[in-house]
């Protein structure tokens, strides 16, 4: 595996990379229980082509815990835009039932340095999506993330996510014990624009593990590990068998 990362610097004092973690993981509850997190999406909804939804009429008459936002993506086929809109629910029964998320204690090893070669000019990849019946979205990945784990060398995809790198990857622990469809990890950039950090305890299960009106990107080929990845989030927990997958 590559070497970690340290993360003392002689600007500061030391950090306790372990409570920063604790802190990360009070943050990403907060964040899917939130009105407008992940557990409160209760509809994805898509106007027919060539429309735009009008979101105070989809709003009118609904309680006062639900938010109507609007979202847009590119027809598969026609490559038109599509106009939608997202209803959340503050009072959802996901978050409702909603307990933890499980994960691997923190591990210092699974903090990886890894090499990073901007693209000019990016390119696009193709990312095979949940909800799109083998279909595929092209994104915009601006470089080539390099590094080695356990003796194999990697190349990996990252996609640009309003400015951050998102890394969609799978590895063996998929389906078992980790989000079937694999995790997303925010990629750190550091002050060498040559090197980021993939902290692998950060790994977290993607959006459509909470709420099945998602439509996730799955990991291309390239981003799937050959070692198990025990490191991150593992599954999400919920009360009275509730799933919210259904």
């Amino acid at each position: 595996m590559s070497t970690a990362v340290s993360h003392t610097s002689p600007d500061r004092a030391p950090v306790d990379p372990a409570e920063e973690w604790d802190a990360w993981r009070a943050e990403r509850h907060r964040a899917l229980t939130s009105p407008t997190g992940n557990l409160a999406l209760v509809e994805t909804r898509w106007a027919p082509a060539g429309e735009e939804p009008d979101v105070e009429e989809a709003r009118a008459g609904r309680p006062g815990t639900v938010t109507v936002t609007t979202l847009r993506r590119t027809d598969l086929v026609t490559g038109e835009p599509e106009h939608g809109l997202r209803f959340w629910d503050a009072d959802a029964p996901a978050i409702r039932h909603f307990d933890r998320v499980d994960a691997f204690p923190y591990d210092p090893a699974w903090v990886l340095e890894a090499s990073y070669t901007p693209v000019p000019g990016a390119r696009r990849i193709a990312f095979e999506h949940i909800r799109d019946n083998g279909g595929s979205r092209d994104l915009v990945v601006p470089g080539d993330i390099t590094l080695t784990v356990d003796g194999r060398a990697y190349t990996l995809s990252a996609f640009d996510d309003d400015g951050t790198l998102l890394l969609v990857f799978g590895d063996p622990t998929n389906g078992d014990t980790t989000y079937g469809a694999g995790r997303f990890l925010f990629v750190r950039r550091t002050d060498d624009e040559s090197r980021v950090v993939l902290d692998f305890n950060r790994a977290f299960v993607p959006p459509c593990g909470f709420s099945d009106q998602y439509n996730c990107p799955m990991p291309p080929r390239q981003n799937r590990f050959h070692l198990p990845v025990e490191a991150g989030e593992k599954l999400p927990v919920f009360r009275d068998g509730f799933d919210a997958q259904h």
